[in-house]
């Protein structure tokens, strides 16, 4: 079996299949086996689990996957790198590869077909310029997940895992918080990719509750409230929420909600954690179903 991890085994399958990496695809591949080892570590596998790999690349991390897992889905969007992959994963069995974009495919369709129903884990090495819409389609779409543990840009995952009054904390913080915990595995430099990003990385886990943090009465309005309170970050809550233009109270009105749920309408939305953002919304919901 090829070492994949290795850059002098890395530059002779370039060579000799004259692949190039693409930027717009945010082609950077993993070559570092203590990170690989962590990821591996990180994801808790053991020979019943299911896996759904994003972005296989050559098939470095795929290789380690098939070790521990009973069956891993690698999905690659890059049909010229589908012929390496192949090639490298050749000696596995528990291995299925399928050459189409994430975001397109029927994911429950997927998981149903592939994992006969049961929970699987996402592990990753994921593109830096889609991160955010693949982590959310994973969490929003009710699949069986059991757990993600995804690299992702480490500015990234900072503002995943943040917590209140906290510069990097901001509306995608609570949309992760509502459907998962997080925990931080390690970081991860530069030079253990080839070819090298520019920014650090970061090893992110996720794990899937089975029931949502907080059950608001309007989960679109729930979410509503999160995005005009983070919309204008530098104003009050009062202010950001009037002037949202997505809430259906006037100012009046959104000031003595907000001092009913007992919070100072001079806050800022950084301020909130999720159980406040859920009461005040649910107030809210409560005042707009009375009109």
């Amino acid at each position: 079996m090829k070492n994949l991890s290795s850059k002098e085994v890395v530059k002779d399958i370039l060579n000799k299949s004259g692949f190039k990496f693409s930027k717009s695809l945010g082609q950077n591949f993993l070559i570092d086996d203590s990170v690989l080892d962590s990821i591996v570590y990180g994801a808790e596998l053991c020979d019943e689990d299911y896996v759904l790999e994003i972005g296989p690349g050559f098939g470095t991390l795929t290789q380690k996957l098939c070790k521990n897992a009973k069956k891993v889905v690698a999905v690659e969007i890059d049909k010229t790198a589908i012929p390496i992959l192949e090639e490298n994963l050749k000696e596995f069995d528990n291995v299925k590869i399928i050459n189409d974009d994430v975001l397109k495919l029927d994911l429950q369709k997927l998981c149903d077909e592939e994992f006969e129903g049961k929970s699987f884990k996402v592990v990753a090495n994921l593109p830096y310029y889609i991160t955010t819409p693949i982590v959310m389609a994973l969490l929003e779409n009710s699949l069986n997940i059991s757990m993600l543990v995804v690299m992702v840009q480490k500015e990234v995952a900072l503002r995943f895992s943040a917590k209140p009054n906290k510069k990097d904390y901001g509306a995608i913080t609570l949309s992760v918080d509502y459907y998962c915990d997080t925990e931080m595995v390690c970081d991860v430099p530069p030079h253990c990719f080839m070819p090298p990003p520019k920014v650090t990385s970061s090893v992110i886990k996720f794990i899937v509750r089975d029931e949502k943090k907080v059950s608001p009465k309007d989960e679109k309005l729930f979410f509503n409230v999160i995005k005009a309170a983070f919309g204008m970050r530098r104003k009050t809550l009062l202010n950001a929420l009037s002037n949202s233009g997505s809430i259906n109270l006037s100012k009046d009105e959104i000031n003595s909600t907000l001092e009913e749920c007992s919070i100072d309408p001079r806050r800022r939305g950084e301020t909130l954690d999720i159980f406040e953002f859920c009461t005040l919304s649910d107030k809210i919901f409560e005042k707009i179903s009375k009109k």
